[in-house]
């Protein structure tokens, strides 16, 4: 997930590089999305060391991993890459809580705008009165003042994302600018909605044509290296392996006592041909039951920092 804390460690990679501006800078890129206005803060510091950027995809790149790449001046797509739709989903302290967890439920914005098309467009009811109880209900679910951020985060990212177009874009083209943000934040309808080479092409967006084998190749054998390093097809189960401390041979079992274990983890890889930088975490997971309760597992951080050494193997 792209945080801010990113942004510190790509400044420490831009800053050796041997020659600044580069005549062209590839960012090859990876994930599930994050904090939609870090790309208006890191893309604008790469494009200053870079005469020419591009974005490869080489698998998924969705939300805020999209939002950076409109701001390149070309996005290469594997034949298996994704980007996604860039409509924000909303956490503050005004959304509605879980029951059970007290966890904060988020908001997507396109679920509220669903909300209201499906009352008038669908149930067909538009008097005012009517439309004013359909509203009425909806806050009484949700916090007025989280309806209202929701729209504020809109906003927002429509437009960093205009901002982010118009960098490698002309400002005066407000018709393909439009059409790329609006079919982005609203008309693809579901926020995981994967959208390959084809489909970004016919959006507008700068989609190389024509990537060659040799380039899916290498792009994909790289991202098989990230997926290998990063364990992504390795099963997680803490709450299986807690029963296991639990009960000694992996069962179900309710007693009072506790059981905990450590486990090291990567979250996130920077890196470039002479740096590595890996956010490692170190988290503790607790299982505890009370003989009338269902068991709880609780996640704690015990340490999260990024570290920084020579990568592995030279990259080319």
């Amino acid at each position: 997930m792209i945080a801010d804390d990113a942004v510190r460690e790509f400044i420490d990679h831009l800053q050796r590089l041997p020659q600044q501006p580069v005549e062209r800078l590839d960012l090859f890129l990876v994930s599930n999305g994050g904090d939609g206005v870090v790309p208006w803060r890191l893309v604008p510091i790469i494009r200053e060391y870079a005469k020419h950027f591009s974005v490869l995809i080489p698998y998924k790149a969705y939300s805020a991993a999209t939002i950076m790449a409109l701001g390149a001046n070309e996005i290469v797509m594997h034949k298996f890459g994704a980007l996604g739709p860039i409509d924000p989903t909303v956490t503050n302290e005004f959304n509605p809580i879980e029951l059970g967890t007290n966890r904060k439920l988020g908001i997507s914005v396109e679920d509220v705008k669903a909300y209201i098309a499906f009352i008038k467009d669908t149930v067909g009811i538009n008097h005012e009165e009517e439309l004013a109880k359909v509203i009425e209900i909806l806050a009484n679910k949700v916090h007025p003042l989280a309806l209202g951020n929701v729209e504020r985060f809109l906003s927002q990212s429509r437009m960093i994302a205009t901002k982010l177009l118009v960098l490698h874009t002309d400002k005066n083209d407000h018709h393909k600018l439009e059409s790329i943000i609006e079919a982005l934040t609203s008309k693809l309808f579901f926020h995981g909605h994967p959208i390959n080479r084809i489909e970004a092409k016919e959006l507008g967006l700068k989609v190389l044509e024509n990537v060659s084998p040799e380039i899916e190749t290498a792009m994909w054998e790289l991202f098989l290296d990230f997926e290998k390093e990063l364990k992504f097809k390795e099963n997680f189960d803490p709450i299986g392996r807690l029963f296991v401390l639990k009960t000694g041979v992996g069962t179900p079992g309710i007693h009072s006592q506790l059981a905990s274990f450590d486990e090291d983890l990567s979250a996130a890889i920077v890196e470039s041909s002479l740096l590595s930088s890996r956010l490692d975490q170190q988290m503790r997971y607790t299982l505890t039951a009370d003989p009338q309760l269902q068991p709880q597992m609780g996640a704690t951080v015990l340490s999260l920092r990024w570290n920084q050494t020579a990568p592995a193997a030279p990259l080319v």
